[in-house]
């Protein structure tokens, strides 16, 4: 694979602090690279020296010389005079770009929905996340390099991208760079793996599950050697101290040679131990939406849904953007009054609420981050134990040093931490996170999945990362844009086909922009390079009674089946209990109960997408 650009003892500090110390490394034709590391490791910057955005104190960036570059940088870079349509194609005709169909397939599946005349000021910031990533992706940049591309990007937007990219280039041309905190489009989309710490940069095969694995293995092998060296430690400081005559009469190199492993003992990184904290007893009452519907002006958000939320229960809400997810939760909390219908709240509930921009932090801007946990209490028992204020914020990864720290001065990272803490410590039983993974590096969340991993209460996460949506919650909910809550017994993939088909048809929750207009009309030119153009689907016309009547059988049918095949599958579970309980199996017996229990789990999710597709008829 030929060489496309490279670095050779890239070194760069910010004031006494080392972030890049002599990195050499290189992009080939073919790569996928996808950079992990906590936040502030340097993943931004290494991808600004490499794209000669930025300058090193030391070393170079080496490029072959009919290599472009295309850079999508996390600060937003568009002028906001300009209209969409001329800060994605310029002065450019219509027909001079709408009859290629990469562009087209880029516009439809980032700004279609946005209007092509409005003034890039006046859109939000995921509008303009997305004008600014469709006019990078226009181009034919050998290297693309992405700093957080999926920000601001609902699940859907997500996995056209991870498409997009994938179907990029052939298999042996172009690289990607990208730094994202998702997890599921690392291992989608990448090859290979940058971890970026402690001012180097560690290479690893595979995307962000191989990275997982590889990283384990390595932390293994060291735990092995850091153990070897703290024996060693114990035995030269005690060979060391044993009487002063000793001492005196020890060799000179014995004694240097002690103080050199102490002192090479590296720092530890700072880890997140988010511990379970103790929570209210939750009654068999939670929150209940009965029949609710909400009108926000001349848009009716909500119409007629019921939602019951059990003890314990662990709820994913998916969504195209404006569907009202944040809403959702705000009718839940209480803040957000419906216009008919009515929230049912148990006796003993107690609820907390992680918004996207954590301005519930604004109130304590000038305390320091100490004195605000210090503010709920000053003591916590955690696992057994009792821990101090400062001692509790030291395991959420703030330093000694950084306790001291004023929370305006935070990143927005360092904000998300803190506010989750300040909420868990708060004791709640219900609690609500709107889009909980932004700002938060890779190493973070998985410590906060593993803390919601084991907290007892009642969990609800809007979030458009699947992969903590699949790992922290047991089920999913969407909202397609239609005023109805959909019940995901597939999950985010059954979602993704539901788009797809709602698109298709013509009922993808929003009318098609500007853009899209004109990629047909300049598509179906006489002139233009294409050969056709866009289709446009119609909508199927609605069920007939009769079909409704034998979807209505069908369900009472697949119901007394499945109840059914719940009971052989309670069966043969406990068939093979109490073969296992007496210490020694036949293992050909429970071969045979498992294969039996796989084929009755087969039947059953035909059944359920039996159910699925009888329920869609009658809705």
């Amino acid at each position: 694979m030929a060489h496309l650009l490279g670095a050779e003892n890239l070194s760069i500090a910010f004031g006494t602090r080392t972030i890049l110390d002599a990195v050499s490394l290189g992009l080939d034709e073919g790569d996928r690279i996808g950079m992990v590391g906590r936040n502030g490791d340097g993943k931004s910057t290494l991808m600004r020296l490499l794209a000669e955005r930025q300058s090193a104190d030391s070393g170079r960036v080496t490029r072959r010389r009919d290599v472009t570059v295309g850079y999508l940088d996390q600060s937003d870079v568009l002028d906001g005079d300009l209209t969409v349509g001329q800060a994605i194609v310029g002065d450019a005709a219509d027909y001079e770009w709408a009859s290629d169909p990469k562009i087209r397939d880029v516009m439809s599946g980032l700004v279609q929905e946005v209007d092509w005349n409005a003034q890039v000021s006046s859109l939000s910031g995921g509008q303009r996340r997305r004008v600014a990533l469709a006019k990078l992706l226009m181009g034919n940049d050998d290297v693309i390099m992405l700093d957080e591309p999926t920000n601001h990007l609902d699940v859907e937007g997500v996995a056209w991208l991870a498409r997009h990219l994938k179907q990029r280039w052939r298999a042996t041309d172009g690289a990607l760079l990208v730094v994202t905190h998702d997890r599921w489009f690392l291992d989608e989309v990448c090859t290979r793996t940058w971890e970026v710490h402690d001012a180097v940069v560690e290479p690893f095969d595979g995307g962000y599950a191989a990275y997982v694995l590889a990283r384990a293995e390595r932390d293994r092998m060291a735990a092995v050697v850091e153990n070897k060296r703290q024996q060693l430690i114990k035995k030269e400081l005690a060979w060391l101290r044993r009487g002063a005559p000793a001492r005196t009469s020890k060799p000179k190199f014995r004694i240097e040679a002690a103080n050199t492993l102490i002192a090479d003992v590296p720092e530890p990184r700072d880890t997140l131990s988010l511990n379970k904290m103790a929570t209210a007893r939750l009654g068999k009452d939670v929150l209940d939406l009965e029949n609710v519907s909400l009108e926000l002006g001349d848009t009716q958000l909500f119409r007629n849904i019921t939602l019951r939320l059990a003890p314990g229960q662990r709820l994913g809400i998916v969504g195209v953007n404006g569907a009202g997810k944040t809403t959702l939760l705000r009718l839940l909390n209480g803040t957000v009054e419906p216009t008919s219908g009515r929230l049912k709240r148990g006796k003993t509930v107690q609820t907390a609420v992680l918004t996207q921009e954590v301005r519930e932090l604004d109130e304590v801007a000038d305390l320091r981050v100490i004195e605000v946990i210090e503010k709920e209490k000053r003591v916590f028992n955690v696992g057994g134990r009792e821990l101090s204020a400062g001692q509790l914020v030291e395991q959420l990864g703030f330093s000694s040093q950084r306790q001291w720290t004023p929370v305006r001065e935070l990143s927005g990272g360092e904000r998300r931490r803190l506010q989750l803490l300040r909420l868990l410590v708060g004791e709640p039983n219900v609690l609500m996170l709107d889009e909980p993974t932004n700002d938060l590096d890779t190493d973070t969340l998985a410590a906060v999945e593993d803390v919601l991993d084991g907290w007892p209460g009642t969990l609800v996460v809007v979030s458009h990362d699947r992969y903590l949506l699949e790992r922290v919650t047991d089920t999913q909910m969407a909202l397609l844009g239609d005023g109805k809550l959909r019940d995901l017994p597939g999950g985010v993939d059954q979602y993704l086909e539901l788009r797809e088909a709602a698109l298709a048809s013509g009922a993808g929750g929003g009318s098609s922009s500007q853009a899209s207009r004109a990629a047909q009309a300049g598509a179906s030119r006489p002139d233009a390079a294409g050969t056709g153009a866009v289709a446009t689907a119609v909508a199927g016309s609605a069920y007939s009674e009769a079909d409704k009547r034998n979807a209505r059988k069908d369900l009472t049918r697949i119901e007394r089946q499945l109840t059914k095949l719940a009971g052989q599958s309670e069966k043969i579970h406990e068939q093979m209990s109490r073969e296992t309980a007496g210490g020694s199996p036949d293992f050909e017996v429970l071969a045979d109960l498992n294969a039996k229990l796989q084929a009755v789990a087969a039947e059953q999710e035909e059944l359920e997408m039996q159910w699925l597709e009888a329920s869609e008829i009658l809705e």
